[in-house]
């Protein structure tokens, strides 16, 4: 039995549940193998918050149309958690707590014993404090479960006809912050329409940190010379957003950049 068999008598065995699906690569394949073998028994939850972007949000709503899945939107009032909005270390625990209580609630009422989330192998590898919440409130991680890491998951969602197979990978905009700088309703839409403007401009795999009134973008080292063909569109319109000043990271773009200070 291979790992994407192994997943469906997983989700076979629950019976029924909760998925907590924001639209990624991740969540939309582990959404897609629990409805496929448990149908109706199924229902999605996305968060809406000032750090999920309005296209991501779309993007999931359309996906749950398309399929015939029952769908419920929850707000999740973040920049009001105590402590949040300080961006501490640990600034995903207080938000995934948070909205996994909200998703139990949701389970509780429509008699679903079992919530799911989709992290994945990879996230083992980096610094999660997201994944303690999951720990402390029993919430399912079915891929983890199988040993499914990023790779195997777009390779069987391509196998799926999921046009999330090759979607960029996705963090919450909070995740653009440095840790202790705070985040606010204002910064978080700064960075939201400066990666819709480089998104616009044909970037694939795209981060706009923020570090006060500074944008440091961050794309894949063989795009570094169309940012730099764009560097007068795009200086203009960060500006226009209330940048002072827009730098390219000559690293690159990487998953958890901000984490690289932890360390420190």
């Amino acid at each position: 039995m291979d790992k994407f068999d192994t997943l469906k008598k997983y989700m076979t065995d629950l019976q029924s549940v909760v998925v907590a699906f924001s639209g990624g690569v991740d969540s939309t394949f582990l959404l897609k193998v629990a409805h496929d073998v448990l149908e109706d028994n199924v229902i999605a939850v996305t968060a809406r918050s000032a750090s999920f972007p309005q296209r991501e949000l779309n993007e999931a709503m359309e996906f749950c149309r398309f399929e015939g899945i029952r769908h419920i939107i929850v707000d999740s009032e973040e920049l009001n958690i105590d402590g949040f909005s300080h961006n501490p270390a640990n600034r995903c625990y207080l938000c995934k707590h948070e909205l996994f209580e909200k998703i139990l609630a949701i389970a509780e009422q429509n008699n679903i014993k079992y919530v799911a989330e989709g992290s994945n192998m990879d996230d083992e590898g980096d610094y999660r404090p997201g994944l303690q919440a999951v720990t402390e409130l029993h919430i399912k991680s079915p891929l983890r479960e199988v040993g499914l890491n990023k790779e195997e998951i777009r390779a069987y969602s391509r196998q799926l006809g999921l046009r999330t197979w090759n979607k960029q990978s996705f963090a919450c905009l909070s995740s653009r912050f440095p840790y202790g700088e705070e985040i606010t309703a204002k910064k978080l839409e700064m960075v939201d329409r400066a990666e819709q403007f480089l998104m616009d401009l044909g970037f694939c795999q795209i981060r706009v940190r923020i570090h006060g009134e500074i944008a440091r973008i961050e794309v894949l080292p063989d795009e570094f010379e169309k940012v730099l063909s764009c560097r007068e569109r795009i200086t203009r319109a960060f500006k226009e957003y209330g940048f002072h000043y827009v730098t390219m990271d000559l690293q690159g773009y990487r998953t958890g950049s901000m984490n690289e200070t932890l360390a420190l």
